[in-house]
Formats: C-alpha cells, structure tokens, sequence
C-alpha cells in the first residue's frame, strides 16, 4: 500500500473502528440495563400465589425464555376473584385493574394446602424456592407438592 493510499483509507478504517466500538459499547449497556428484575432477585418479591403461577407457567424466567404461548399472549394473572359467574371469574390486579378470566370445561382448577415436612415422601412431586448455597444446595423458603402432571 503506496503512502498516498493510506492516507485515503486511514480516516475510513479509524471511522469504522470507532462505530464498531460504539456499537460493542452500546450493546453491553443495553444488555446491562435491559435485564429483568425478576430474574435477579430469583422471584422473591412476588407474593407467593404469583411465584407459583409464575413457576407452573414455566419458571419464574419463562418470559425471557419464551417458554409457551402464555408469554406471547400475557396469559399469567394473579390477584383476588372479585366478581364470578358459570364462565368467568374476575381477578382484582395488584395493580388496581382487573382481569377477566373465562373458563371452560377444560380448565383445570387446583387447589392447596398447608402442609408439614413428614408430608415430604419419596416420590413426591415438588416445587421448592429458596436461596442457593455455595455448594449448589438450596435453602428452601417454601416447598409446593404437586400433584403428578403427566
């Protein structure tokens, strides 16, 4: 490459050197800023009937991992009935808004209770959240036993 040759080109290569690493810059920011709260603080500020629909929707990450039609659809609602009939309920929103649900014969409705750890069989089916250990354990703060859902 002759001297006249470079001094065409240098400015276009610093140019394009510069995008690039404005480009690199700015996608690190955005990845930074745009990641999502749940899934830094592992659901913990849900109350606990939002961590279980969010966890039988597909965890409490299911969102950014498009699990489902549910994340495309916004099918996950949580809060108190406040108005039912033979094929809707409808749900106050932490919000203030509300929802209204409509059911069908194919709906599924469960239910719980409280429980105790002799309640913890082998073979059971269970969700747990909790904290987790340095060793990869988890600290549970609550234990849901599921039914088998084949």
């Amino acid at each position: 490459m002759t001297k006249q040759q470079f001094k065409k080109y240098f400015p276009i290569i610093v140019i394009i050197g510069i995008i690039s690493a404005g480009s690199f810059y700015a996608g690190m920011r955005y990845e930074r800023g745009g990641s999502d709260r749940l899934a830094q603080n592992n659901g913990m500020l849900l109350a606990p009937a939002e961590r279980q629909a969010r966890m039988a929707s597909g965890g409490l990450n299911g969102a950014q991992r498009n699990v489902g039609a549910r994340t495309n659809g916004g099918g996950l609602v949580a809060g108190e009935i406040i108005a039912k009939d033979a094929t809707s309920i409808t749900v106050k929103l932490r919000d203030g808004g509300s929802k209204i649900v409509f059911l069908s014969n194919t709906t599924s409705v469960m239910k719980s209770t409280n429980g105790s750890t002799e309640d913890l069989v082998i073979g059971a089916q269970v969700t747990t959240t909790g904290t987790t250990n340095t060793d990869g354990s988890i600290t549970a703060q609550s234990v849901q036993l599921r039914t088998d859902m084949q």
